[in-house]
């Protein structure tokens, strides 16, 4: 189990300034004190799925390499800050939020109603099991149709959208200012790309609102909730929580990105080494690891506009001015009620940004592309 000491000091030869002297083999003859395999077939079958485990990894990861030369072969080459390059970024942003918000639409779905009414449930799993027992799977999995679709359009505008504007504002800059106002040239961009990414969202977003606080559901499909609205409200029906969004997200984007860049860097300067010293794997091992942390500042950052949106789309009548509803629903909660479902949404950010991130530069990496940030001037000796 562990390593013996002839391992280690084979291992670490050559490490020190002093050569190094390598024990002589020892004999591997059988000895009566040896345990015999056969006779523990519980240790037998353990070593032989362990075995077939590492295989198939190994053809796994073999085909991904094979699919990826191929895609790239495909794409004949990808320059960076080319329409190609931008292009190939917003078709892993569409991965990388389209996905990661899905598969989280149940804890969403509790964020959201008890953001809504906070004596709702006291706690995930037990409302979990109401809603399971109540509306079964699907009942739990309310409001993916339009989160799919919804964060689909809106990860393509942001990730494709921050790559082109950060090459904008930092050529803005010039090259001998880059370092010097990068952080600004990351918040700039992003708030750029989400401005733009929240116009393409925000009709999903008010059709997913209203599924997840309506029992039940006011629609069951999105096509049928945005007729809904329409038909009630107007086309402008879709856009009544455009500012509370944009006072969501824009915030949350700025902080995604930058703490992002940010924290990245700092996690290579940290390393030994520098960025390209490192494999694919270790490479989005850090995306994850930056896009977690990162994802926990922005849900506090963003985590009030989040509750005032769910409670705009819930319950903003027709005709009601956005200060006027604001104002209301800010008497009706107070203060502390724009920090209902925080430690919900810490998780649930905190684990989404990360897969984004993951996701984003893993489809980066399959394309022949270089993840994202990190990339400091090498360390002098």
């Amino acid at each position: 189990m562990f390593p013996t000491t002839n391992t280690l000091s084979q291992a670490f030869a050559g490490c020190g300034p002093f050569p190094q002297h390598v024990p002589a083999p020892q004999s591997k003859s059988s000895s009566k004190w040896l345990a015999r395999h056969e006779l523990y077939p519980v240790w037998s079958v353990t070593e032989d799925a362990k075995n077939k485990a590492t295989k198939l990894s190994d053809a796994a990861l073999a085909e991904l390499e094979k699919a990826s030369h191929k895609a790239q072969n495909k794409a004949g080459g990808i320059e960076l800050y080319s329409p190609k390059f931008y292009a190939a970024c917003t078709l892993g942003g569409v991965m990388a939020c389209g996905l990661t918000h899905t598969a989280v639409t149940p804890l969403d779905l509790v964020k959201c109603r008890r953001q809504v009414n906070s004596t709702l449930y006291k706690g995930n799993f037990e409302a979990w099991g109401k809603i399971g027992r109540a509306e079964g799977l699907r009942g739990v999995f309310t409001g993916w149709g339009p989160t799919f679709w919804g964060y689909s359009v809106q990860g393509g505008l942001k990730y494709g959208g921050y790559e082109f504007f950060k090459k904008f504002y930092g050529d803005l800059a010039g090259e001998e200012n880059y370092d010097k106002y990068k952080t600004l040239i990351y918040l700039a961009g992003s708030a750029s790309a989400e401005f733009i990414a929240d116009i393409g969202l925000c009709p999903f977003e008010a059709v997913k609102v209203r599924m997840q606080t309506t029992m039940p559901p006011f629609a069951k499909t999105t096509l049928g909730g945005i007729s809904a609205i329409t038909a009630k409200e107007g086309f402008g029906g879709l856009y009544k929580g455009l500012y509370p969004l944009w006072g969501r997200q824009i915030p949350y984007t700025m902080m995604k990105f930058a703490s992002f860049e940010t924290i990245v860097e700092m996690i290579y300067n940290y390393l030994p080494g520098s960025k390209s010293d490192y494999g694919k794997g270790a490479q989005t091992a850090v995306s994850f690891t930056g896009g977690y942390m990162a994802g926990i500042l922005c849900a506090i950052v963003s985590h009030p506009a989040d509750v005032m949106v769910s409670k705009l789309n819930a319950t903003r009548e027709a005709g009601e001015s956005f200060g006027g509803a604001t104002s209301r629903i800010y008497k009706d909660i107070g203060f502390g009620g724009l920090w209902n479902g925080l430690p919900v949404r810490i998780v649930m950010i905190g684990t989404l940004t990360g897969l984004q991130w993951m996701t984003y530069d893993s489809f980066k990496i399959f394309i022949g592309l270089p993840t994202t940030g990190g990339a400091p001037k090498e360390k002098t000796k």
